[in-house]
C-alpha cells in the first residue's frame, strides 16, 4: 500500500478537492445537514477504502441516492433516515455474504461505457454554471428536471446571463494550468509529475481570491467559494454529529427505506466497480462480494454517526485514476485529508473558488466522454451503439439507474433479436422431379423465442417437398418448438411433405409424434 505513495498522495489531493464540493452539494440536494455529506466522504475514504479490495475505487455520498434520501427525510425525518441507512448497511453485508456481487458482471460493456460517458457529460453540463460563477443550485443537484422548475440547459442559459467576471477569469486560468500541466509540463521533469496540475490550479484560485478581495469587478464574492461548516469550539464540532433514533425500528416504512437504500447503493456500487476496473490501466479485478461487505460496513458506521448513505462513486474514482493513483492508499488518504480539513483548516478550504473546482471536473468529464468514443462505438455496429447511446441519454435526461435500466433493456432486446436470427440454418440441397429437398439445421439451443422464425420457414415449404431436419448439434429444444413440429405434422401430410430427422440417435422418417421422439432422445431434448 505504501509502495506507490509518491503517486497515491498527489492523486489523493486531487480526489480530496473533487470530493469537498460533491460531499457538500449532495448533502444539500438531499435535504440533509451539510456535515452529513462530509461524514460520508470521510468514512467512504478511510473505512470503506481500508476494507475494500478495490485498488482505485473511491467511495462517498452518491448523487444517485439524493432523491431517495430527500423523499425519506420528508416522510420519516432525518434521525429515522439514519436508522434506515444502518439497516441498509446490514442488508448490504448480507448481500456480500450471500455472494451477490456477481450481479455486476451481467451488464454489457456497451452499457458500462454508456454509463461512464453519460456521467462525464453530466459533469460537464452541471459544472458550466459554476465555471461562470453562477452558483444558485448545489453541486449535488444532478437531476435534469429540477425542483425549482429549471433544467440543466436552462441553468446553463441562466449562467451565461449572470456571468461573474472574477470567478470566470480564475476558472479560465485554472483550466489553462490544467491543460498545460498535462499536455506539456508533466513531460518536463519529476517535479511536474509529483505536483499535480489540479493542486496548482486550486492554489492559484486561493491566491487569486486573496489578492482580488475588495475589487468590485474581478473580486470573488463569498457565495462563489467552497462553504465548509466552521465549528467555533470542540463542543460545536462534536455537536455536528447525529445519532439515529431506534424507536421506529419495528416500522415497516423504515425497513422498506433501508432495503431500497441497500438495493440501489449495491447496484450503483457494482456498476461503478465494473466501470472503474475497465478504467484501471493495470486491469485489476475488484472482488465484488468483498466490496458489498465494505460498503455495508461503511453505511452502518455512517448511519450511526449522522452520515449519508455511501456507494463507490465513479466521479471520484475516475478523478483518482486520471490523477495517477495506483493503490487504495489514495482513497484512504483522501478520507484523512477530508477529516483533517474539517477539523483544522475549514477556513482555508472556504477560500477555494467553486469555478476552479468546476475547471478540474471539466477535465474529468471530458476524459470520460471523449468524442472519439462515440465514433468508435458507432463503428462497432448498432448492437453496441444503440445500448450505448440509450444509456447515455437515459442518464442525462433521467438518472443513473434509469439510464442503466434502459440500456440493459436494449441490450436484452439485441440478444433476443440475435437469438431469433440464429435459431436455425436453412438451405435447399437440390431439386428432384419438381420436389425441393430442404435441409434445416437447428442451433445448439432453441427456445420459445425462436418459434416465429422456425414456424415461418416451415409454412413456406412448398407442396411435395422433402424436409431434412438436422438436430445433431442441438442440446436444448424447448417444448414450444416440439409442439410446433407436432402441429406441422398435420399440415405436412396435407401438403405431401416428407420429413426426415437426423440426430445423434440416428435417422427417423416421418415420426408419428415429435414429442415422443425428442423425449426419448436425451441429447437433443
Amino acid at each position: 500500500m505504501f509502495k506507490h505513495l509518491n503517486k497515491d498522495f498527489p492523486a489523493s489531493i486531487v480526489v480530496f478537492f473533487v470530493a469537498i464540493p460533491l460531499c457538500l452539494g449532495i448533502a444539500l440536494a438531499s435535504g440533509a445537514p451539510l456535515f452529513s455529506g462530509l461524514i460520508a466522504g470521510i468514512i467512504g475514504g478511510i473505512v470503506v477504502g481500508a476494507i475494500s479490495g478495490s485498488s482505485l475505487g473511491v467511495s462517498g455520498p452518491a448523487a444517485g441516492l439524493a432523491a431517495i434520501v430527500l423523499a425519506a427525510i420528508s416522510n420519516i425525518g432525518y434521525e429515522n433516515l439514519l436508522l434506515a441507512v444502518v439497516i441498509g448497511g446490514i442488508i448490504q453485508i448480507g448481500f456480500g455474504l450471500m455472494k451477490a456481487g456477481i450481479i455486476g458482471y451481467y451488464f454489457p460493456n456497451s452499457v458500462i461505457k454508456g454509463m461512464l460517458t453519460g456521467i462525464g457529460i453530466i459533469i460537464i453540463l452541471k459544472q458550466i454554471p459554476h465555471f461562470f460563477g453562477y452558483d444558485n443550485d448545489p453541486q449535488g443537484d444532478w437531476a435534469f428536471f429540477q425542483v425549482d422548475g429549471e433544467n440543466t440547459f436552462s441553468e446553463i442559459i441562466n449562467s451565461v446571463n449572470n456571468i461573474s467576471p472574477g470567478a470566470t477569469l480564475i476558472a479560465i486560468i485554472g483550466m489553462t494550468i490544467l491543460v498545460l500541466w498535462e499536455a506539456v509540463l508533466s513531460k518536463k521533469g519529476k517535479f511536474f509529475k509529483l505536483v499535480q496540475g489540479p493542486l496548482v490550479a486550486v492554489a492559484a484560485g486561493i491566491i487569486y481570491y486573496l489578492v482580488t478581495q475588495g475589487s468590485e469587478t474581478f473580486g470573488i464574492s463569498p457565495e462563489h467559494l467552497v462553504n465548509v461548516p466552521v465549528p467555533d469550539s470542540f463542543d460545536s464540532f462534536i455537536g455536528q454529529f447525529t445519532t439515529p433514533s431506534f424507536e421506529m425500528i419495528g416500522t415497516m416504512e423504515i425497513w422498506i427505506t433501508g432495503f431500497t437504500i441497500a438495493l440501489v447503493a449495491s447496484l450503483e456500487t457494482l456498476l461503478c466497480v465494473e466501470a472503474t476496473d475497465k478504467l484501471d490501466p493495470h486491469k485489476r479485478t475488484t472482488p465484488t462480494n468483498r466490496e458489498l461487505f465494505a460498503q455495508g460496513g461503511g453505511n452502518v458506521l455512517s448511519g450511526l454517526i449522522g452520515g449519508l448513505p455511501i456507494t463507490q462513486v465513479i466521479v471520484r474514482s475516475s478523478a483518482n485514476i486520471q490523477s495517477g493513483g495506483q493503490t487504495k492508499m489514495s482513497a484512504i488518504l483522501h478520507g484523512f485529508l477530508l477529516l483533517i480539513s474539517v477539523v483544522l483548516i475549514p477556513n482555508i478550504l472556504n477560500f477555494i473558488p467553486l469555478s476552479v473546482l468546476a475547471a478540474i471536473l471539466f477535465l474529468v468529464g471530458y476524459k470520460l466522454a471523449k468524442p472519439a468514443l462515440f465514433v468508435n462505438m458507432f463503428k462497432a455496429g448498432w448492437k453496441q451503439f444503440v445500448p450505448f447511446i440509450v444509456t447515455v441519454l437515459g442518464i442525462i435526461f433521467g438518472d443513473l439507474l434509469i439510464g442503466i435500466g434502459l440500456g440493459l433493456v436494449i441490450g436484452i432486446f439485441v440478444i433476443l433479436v440475435k437469438s431469433y436470427q440464429n435459431s436455425h440454418f436453412l438451405h435447399i440441397e437440390k431439386e428432384e422431379n419438381g420436389a425441393k429437398i430442404v435441409k434445416m439445421e437447428l442451433a445448439e439451443e432453441v427456445t420459445f423465442i425462436n418459434k416465429g422464425a422456425i414456424l415461418k420457414e416451415l409454412n413456406k415449404l412448398e407442396e411435395n417437398s422433402f424436409l431434412i431436419m438436422d438436430v445433431t448439434k442441438t442440446r436444448y429444444l424447448d417444448s414450444d418448438i416440439i409442439e410446433i413440429l407436432d402441429d406441422f405434422k398435420i399440415k405436412a401430410q396435407e401438403k405431401n411433405i416428407n420429413i426426415k430427422i437426423i440426430s445423434e440417435r440416428g435417422i427417423i422418417e416421418n415420426p408419428d409424434s415429435y414429442q415422443q421422439f425428442f423425449e426419448l432422445d436425451k441429447k437433443p431434448a
